[in-house]
C-alpha cells in the first residue's frame, strides 16, 4: 500500500512533465528560429540532447550496438523524425502561428493508424477510428483556413508541417516493425545523434553559421528545448509507456496543444479566430475518437522512441 503512493505521484509528475514542457515548446520554438537559423539550432540541440541522453543509458548499462543493422535503424529514424519531421517544423514555425503549429502536429495522432494499415503486417480501423480520421482531417481544413478568409499566404508551410507529421508517423511505423535489440533510451539517443548529424552537414551547406546571431531569447529557448523537451520530457513520456495504457499515453497528444496555445497566447500574444476554434475543437474530438481503446482492451504497441513531438 506504502509502494504505490510514490509511484502515484511519479505518474503524476510524469504526466505534469508531458503535458507542460512539450506543450511549452512550440513557443519556444518560436523564439530560437526568431533569431536562429532552424536547421543549425536544431542540429546543436540534437547533438547535445542525444549525448546526454547516451550517457545517461550507457550509466544504465546499455551498451553500443555493433552490428551494421541497428546503425542503419538509427539513421532511418534520425532522418524521418529529427530532419523531416523536427526540421521541416522548425522551418515552418517561423510563419505558422506556435499554437496554430501545435493543433497541425495533432495530425500525427491521424496518421499514425492511417499509415498502421499499410502492409502485410497492418491493422484495419474500426468503424469508431475511421470516424475520428476523417473528423480530424476536416477539423485540420477548418484550422488552416486564414483569419482573412480563403487564400495562399504561408499555406505551403502549414501543409509542410503536415508533412512533418505523416514522416513522423511513417517513422513510428518503421520502428513498430523492426527488430533492435538496443535499448530504448541508447536507441533515441543515438537517433537524436545521427538525426543532430544530418541536420548540421545540411545547414553547414546552407550557410547557416554566417547567419548565427544568438540574443538571450533565442538561446534561453534553444536551453530550453535541449535539457527539457528533448531531456526530461523524453524521460518522462519513457517512463509513461512502461507504466502507464496507451489510451492515458495518448492524451498527451490533445492536452499539449492547449498548453501550447495557452502559452502562445500569454508569451507571444498569440490568438485564433473562431473558424480555426472550431477546427481545434473538431480536432480533438477526432483524437479523442481515435484514441479510445477497442472494446475487446487495449494491446500494448511498441511505440516509436520520440525525438519528440514538437519543432
Amino acid at each position: 500500500m506504502t509502494t504505490s503512493v510514490p509511484g502515484s505521484r511519479l505518474l503524476l509528475v510524469c504526466f505534469a512533465a508531458v503535458y507542460l514542457i512539450w506543450g511549452s515548446a512550440f513557443a519556444a520554438s518560436k523564439l530560437v528560429v526568431h533569431d536562429l537559423p532552424p536547421l543549425l539550432a536544431g542540429a546543436i540541440r540534437f547533438l547535445l540532447a542525444g549525448t546526454g541522453l547516451g550517457i545517461v543509458a550507457r550509466a544504465r548499462g546499455a551498451r553500443l550496438p555493433r552490428a551494421p543493422v541497428e546503425w542503419r535503424h538509427f539513421a532511418v529514424m534520425g532522418l524521418l523524425l529529427i530532419v523531416l519531421s523536427s526540421g521541416i517544423n522548425a522551418l515552418a514555425i517561423r510563419y505558422v502561428a506556435s499554437n496554430e503549429s501545435a493543433l497541425l502536429n495533432v495530425s500525427s495522432a491521424f496518421f499514425i493508424p492511417l499509415v498502421g494499415t499499410l502492409g502485410a503486417r497492418g491493422h484495419a480501423l474500426s468503424g469508431r477510428a475511421l470516424a475520428g480520421l476523417l473528423l480530424g482531417f476536416a477539423g485540420v481544413v477548418f484550422l488552416m483556413w486564414p483569419k482573412s478568409g480563403f487564400g495562399f499566404e504561408n499555406l505551403g508551410w502549414r501543409v509542410a508541417i503536415l508533412g512533418a507529421c505523416f514522416a513522423w508517423a511513417l517513422g513510428t511505423l518503421y520502428y513498430r516493425r523492426i527488430h533492435s535489440t538496443t535499448a530504448p533510451l541508447m536507441f533515441t539517443a543515438l537517433e537524436m545523434v545521427l538525426g543532430g548529424a544530418m541536420l548540421l552537414v545540411v545547414s553547414v551547406l546552407d550557410g547557416d553559421p554566417s547567419r548565427w546571431n544568438p540574443t538571450r531569447a533565442s538561446i534561453g529557448g534553444l536551453v530550453f528545448l535541449t535539457v527539457f523537451s528533448s531531456g526530461v520530457a523524453y524521460t518522462a513520456f519513457g517512463y509513461l509507456m512502461r507504466h502507464t495504457t496507451p489510451a492515458r499515453l495518448a492524451t498527451y497528444a490533445y492536452v499539449n496543444p492547449v498548453v501550447a496555445a495557452l502559452v502562445g497566447w500569454a508569451v507571444l500574444g498569440e490568438a485564433f479566430s473562431g473558424i480555426q476554434l472550431l477546427g481545434t475543437a473538431i480536432i480533438l474530438t477526432g483524437v479523442v475518437l481515435v484514441s479510445l481503446p477497442d472494446a475487446g482492451g487495449a494491446k500494448r504497441v511498441r511505440e516509436a522512441p520520440p525525438a519528440e513531438s514538437t519543432p
